[in-house]
């Protein structure tokens, strides 16, 4: 799976060195899930040899999407990678459910056909982040050891339908298509079977889906929003299987000779050709059909523009005068509460108490969480004195603590102080200046996060826009609804009613909640959690955490 804007680490080459896109310090192999709005290494080269768009000079560029910056382009590029700094925006709508699926092209096409160039070229010209291209030829069934042996000799037929996994392979289309998570099995073409780790693959606009078979299932073309058949002459197709099979799957001339007669071809002719009536457009030539690219990346971009939504402007103005939700939990309003929100609270405190104060709430505020966990009744401990103690115990696997960047980190330091080696998690989640809207820029989840019951950090809740985008990405990780729950210190009525609203299960705590939100979304009386005063939410986080995670687009 090659992924534009979408990065999952490998277990099979861990680094063990700490970069600036692990925030806590921790290795490559320590990860499970990292998702950025980039590209990776292996793409670095479409972006620094492939002009931008568009593909031909006389051809208008295309629109730039909201979530690109209308004055410096959205890339940061590094030694080792090409960053983008423009988000992915809100693809739900306030009820907090997916509105807009991700548009799926599908190419089609013989062996060797230039399906891939195609891909790789429709995905530079489109000039957006959050882009996939999921191969076919990942999905090649495992084979039994005799299937294996016929393999090794090149009496299998790869090319027929039967050596597909069409069931794996619709059920991951699918479930990217509605924005969820995904795993992806990485097929090793040398010993023809499926390595030990899955890419995970996740947060795609668009998904750009290639292989001989695309359209070759009905259920697979019900998935796909665009379909185009790459045609390119038989011969040059021979000539282009006989360099790769040779160079990059350690083939012999003879075998792939032997192999194109016998199978490659009867299957282009019985099963591949024939669907090219599926197809709405014909592509000649592969990737040197300019014109052709240029009309596929201007429908995209048009259909992109349509399926455009706001979620913040929308929040502002729903729930108004409505009672606060049962989910909700505040801390009880103690002397001490107050007289701590007294302090962070005044502009005039200086800096160590405010990160005195503030810290000593984010502790109060966990172990009030904690809470709400559900314990196991009745487990028996046996005491050093030989008695008997009936106790309970976490009513679950374990529980992970995922903190919104950048001011949701702070709170970590409070989490790990009570929960013993907790996991961790981190979103990145920043406002489009030009457009208002949330956008998704940075994800890294740790491994089986759905089966934990995950505690949601974020030090101020105005309008939930970020609260919202945030639970919509654990949702998409198939973390239940009820095993979330949503901690702030501060939170408006406004933030409150939007999370209740679009996730009723979802558990809200926080020490305090105030009534008002400006024109600004700042929280009124409130407190300053982002600003450039000493004494700012934003001023606690690590300062690793700004280098390049809180990039702006």
């Amino acid at each position: 799976v090659i992924s534009w804007g979408v990065l999952a680490s490998s277990p099979a080459s861990p680094s063990t060195t700490p970069t600036a896109d692990s925030p806590c310090g921790e290795t490559r192999s320590e990860r499970d899930t990292e998702v950025w709005a980039l590209s990776d290494d292996s793409l670095d080269g479409l972006t620094s040899h492939a002009p931008r768009c568009p593909l031909t000079p006389s051809l208008s560029p295309p629109k730039r999407t909201t979530s690109q910056s209308k004055t410096e382009p959205p890339l940061l590029r590094t030694n080792k990678r090409t960053i983008y700094t423009a988000g992915r925006p809100p693809w739900y709508n306030v009820t907090g459910t997916t509105f807009k699926e991700a548009f799926v092209i599908g190419l089609c096409g013989g062996s060797a056909s230039g399906k891939t160039t195609v891909a790789n070229k429709i995905i530079e010209a489109l000039d957006v982040p959050w882009v996939v291209l999921l191969s076919m030829d990942s999905f090649y069934k495992v084979l039994n050891p005799e299937e294996e042996e016929l393999a090794a000799k090149n009496e299998y037929n790869f090319d027929h339908p039967d050596a597909f996994d069409f069931e794996l392979l619709v059920n991951v289309l699918r479930k990217l298509k509605k924005g969820k998570s995904v795993k992806v099995p990485v097929y090793d073409f040398t010993s023809h079977c499926r390595r030990k780790e899955w890419k995970t693959v996740y947060g795609a606009n668009v998904v750009i889906f290639e292989g001989i078979l695309a359209f070759a299932n009905k259920e697979l073309l019900k998935l796909l929003d665009m379909k185009v058949f790459v045609d390119t002459d038989s011969d040059i197709r021979l000539i282009r299987r006989l360099k790769r099979d040779i160079s990059q799957r350690g083939r012999n001339i003879s075998g792939i000779i032997k192999q194109y007669n016998k199978f490659v071809k009867p299957a282009f002719e019985q099963y591949i050709e024939p669907t090219v009536q599926s197809a709405d457009i014909v592509v000649p030539r592969g990737g040197e059909n300019f014109v052709a690219l240029d009309l596929i990346v201007q429908h995209v971009h048009s259909q992109l523009e349509k399926r455009e939504i706001t979620v913040r402007s929308a929040l502002a103005s729903a729930h108004q005068g409505q009672p606060l939700p049962e989910t909700l939990s505040v801390m009880e309003s103690t002397p001490q509460v107050r007289g701590m929100h007294t302090i962070i609270r005044n502009k005039e405190t200086n800096r160590d108490e405010f990160i005195f104060y503030s810290k000593r709430l984010m502790r109060l505020l966990i172990e009030h969480a904690l809470s709400f966990l559900p314990l196991k009744v009745c487990v028996c401990v046996c005491t050093p004195q030989g008695g008997v103690y009936n106790g309970k115990r976490l009513s679950g696997k374990r529980i992970t603590g995922v903190s919104i960047l950048r001011a949701g980190e702070t709170m970590e330091q409070a989490l790990m102080a009570v929960c013993k080696d907790i996991r961790l998690g981190k979103i990145l989640i920043q406002t489009n200046h030009n457009t208002g809207e949330p956008e998704l820029h940075y994800l890294r989840l740790p491994k089986d996060i759905s089966e934990d019951y995950v505690i949601l950090m974020d030090s101020t809740v105005s309008t939930g826009a970020a609260a919202l985008m945030a639970i919509r990405v654990l949702l998409d990780h198939d973390v239940a609804e009820d095993k979330i729950f949503l901690l702030s210190l501060l939170m408006a009525e406004m933030g409150v009613h939007s999370v209740a609203y679009a996730f009723p299960r979802v558990r809200i705590i926080t020490t305090a909640v105030d009534k008002e939100v400006n024109d600004q979304f700042h929280i009124i009386p409130g407190i300053d959690p982002v600003g450039s005063a000493d004494q700012s939410i934003g001023h606690l986080a690590n300062p690793i955490s700004s280098i390049p995670l809180c990039t702006k687009a």
